[in-house]
């Protein structure tokens, strides 16, 4: 087995070193990535409950059974949305006899059916402060994606905000040109209140130019929801321990593309992060999964959280966003352990990285997080990042061009060789990861003005 210790079980610098690099070079020259990636988009619809998934559950199971990690299964119950039928027509004019123009729409998760027509309000990039500045009540809102400050404003607040200003219907703006429309949930696994619609950049102009003209349009939608199972995939690294990291990545993708950056991507580093680390000493327990549900509200990392002794788990590495672009970013959430152990062990084998420190809740290191474990999110970012989400700034994710072709091969496959030297290293004896305090989390939080979105979202928790 790989060690990073001498022949008495002492840290040994230089033949870490040569770990280091036998890992990565293992990495770089490993085919498993993108083959893994191939067969997850040509699963299906990943949604989660739907067949696509259970697929997905099966190929990350095989990897893990070949790399040791006997996998086994976790069924957690879920509200299984259905996408039906969207249409959005839009009008210069308030004129019921004026047909107006269609516009091309898909519905957003967790969006209720429904038929409205009313005037259309631009809200710009729907903060409170835009709303506050229109007359949303009764109206179909728009709202560009992002924001105006540093703080990324999530389009479940926007929602959340539009709602309860007493709009009758929103409407996502893609806020890239040449993007298509775009999707993404409204909440955390339940229904929303009023129908909501994606559209591409091009279409919110247009329509934001109605609205300015005091035009009006009609929103109809179809969707069901029922009652079903959703899957994760488990499995196991290292010696048995009174304690664990946990290496966690998101298989299930919004239906309308392949997922193979969102998060195809994150996963086949997660996975062959698993497999690099199958042959090393590792000092540590590392529980691996693959979990479903991310897109629709991290039901399937909550069901994780909820099965696992959190005050037994050191810490946990989310894979979502990583592979995508060339340079590795990680999100550190203020805990300066967990960046300082990030920057040491990538700047160990040269390589850059950018780091993010602010809190955010939207992936799968929340339900962890949130419980006082510390948190290391690995995303991506093109050298000069533009702030897409896509690789090399192509703006793709959510929409139903993340497809496989987007897909940098040797991007992953460095991804996967630094995930698995930072597991390694966070697994390590001799680190010392302080627990977060949740208290402190909240103030984080609420200096960087999240408090009222998350409220807004529903998922700002109770008691703080």
């Amino acid at each position: 087995m790989e060690t990073g210790r001498d022949a008495d079980g002492e840290p040994d610098p230089e033949r870490d070193t040569a770990v280091a690099a036998t890992t990565m070079g293992r990495a770089m020259t490993d085919p498993f990535p993108g083959r893994f990636l191939e067969r997850l988009t040509d699963a299906g619809d990943r949604m989660g409950g739907y067949p696509g998934e259970r697929r997905a559950v099966e190929l990350v199971a095989s990897a893990l059974a070949d790399a040791g990690a006997e996998p086994r299964e976790l069924s957690f119950p879920i509200t299984r949305w259905t996408r039906g039928e969207a249409e959005l027509v839009g009008s210069a004019s308030a004129d019921a006899d004026d047909p107006g123009r269609s516009f091309e729409a898909v519905g957003l998760p967790y969006t209720p059916s429904g038929d409205v027509r009313a005037p259309l309000v631009d809200a710009g990039q729907g903060t409170p402060e835009e709303l506050d500045d229109v007359d949303v009540s009764g109206g179909i809102v728009l709202a560009r994606q992002g924001s105006a400050g540093e703080r990324h404003v999530h389009r479940m607040e926007k929602y959340g905000h539009a709602v309860a200003a007493g709009a009758e219907a929103f409407v996502l703006v893609n806020d890239t040109p040449g993007g298509l429309p775009v999707t993404g949930t409204l909440r955390f696994g339940e229904p929303g209140a009023v129908p909501a619609v994606g559209v591409s950049h091009e279409a919110g102009g247009r329509l934001a130019r109605y609205a300015a003209a005091g035009g009006a349009g009609r929103l109809r939608v179809e969707a069901e929801v029922d009652e079903a199972n959703a899957h994760n995939v488990v499995g196991e690294l290292g010696p048995e321990a009174d304690d664990c990291v946990v290496l966690l990545a998101h298989l299930d993708a919004h239906d309308v593309g392949e997922g193979a950056l969102d998060n195809g991507c994150g996963l086949a580093v997660a996975v062959e992060a698993a497999r690099l680390l199958a042959d090393r000493s590792l000092d540590r327990r590392v529980v691996v999964a693959g979990v479903s549900c991310e897109e629709t509200g991290l039901l399937g990392s909550r069901a994780l959280a909820d099965s696992l002794d959190l005050d037994r788990v050191r810490a946990v590495i989310n894979v979502d966003g990583a592979g995508r672009a060339r340079d590795l970013k990680a999100y550190t959430f203020g805990s300066d352990a967990i960046e300082r152990v990030a920057r040491e062990t990538v700047a160990g084998v040269e390589q850059p990285l950018a780091v993010e420190t602010r809190p955010h809740p939207y992936s799968d290191h929340w339900p962890f997080l949130r419980a006082g474990v510390p948190a290391l999110q690995l995303h991506s970012e093109p050298p000069e990042d533009d702030g897409s989400w896509g690789p090399r700034g192509l703006p793709v994710a959510h929409t139903r061009a993340d497809t496989l072709d987007k897909v940098e091969p040797r991007d992953v496959r460095e991804h996967a060789g630094l995930c698995a030297l930072l597991v390694d290293a966070l697994a390590g004896a001799d680190v010392d990861l302080p627990r977060v305090d949740p208290s402190a989390l909240a103030d984080r939080l609420r200096e960087a003005d999240a408090e009222a979105g998350m409220r807004a979202a529903g998922i700002w928790p109770d008691g703080w």
